[in-house]
C-alpha cells in the first residue's frame, strides 16, 4: 500500500480526534482506531514510516502511531 495514502488516512483520523481539547485523549483515540480497524500490514507500514521520520504526519497521528505495539 502507498505510504502516502496511509499518511493521509492517519491525518484524517487525527483531524477528527483533534476536536477533543484533551490531547492525550485525542492521541489515544487515534491509536485505538488504527489498532482496531487497520490491518496488520497497514500498521506495520505506518510504524516503519514513523521510524523513518514520519514525514507528512500530523503531530497527533505521529504520537498515536508511536504508541502502537511493534510487529
Amino acid at each position: 500500500m502507498d505510504v502516502q495514502h496511509l499518511v493521509a488516512m492517519a491525518n484524517d483520523i487525527a483531524a477528527f480526534f483533534d476536536g477533543d481539547t484533551d490531547k492525550a485523549a485525542a492521541t489515544e483515540g487515534v491509536r485505538s482506531h488504527i489498532a482496531k480497524f487497520w490491518e496488520k500490514r497497514m500498521r506495520r507500514e505506518i510504524i516503519a514510516h514513523v521510524e523513518a521520520g514520519g514525514a507528512g504526519l500530523a503531530p497527533t497521528a505521529s504520537a498515536a502511531i508511536k504508541l502502537l505495539p511493534r510487529p
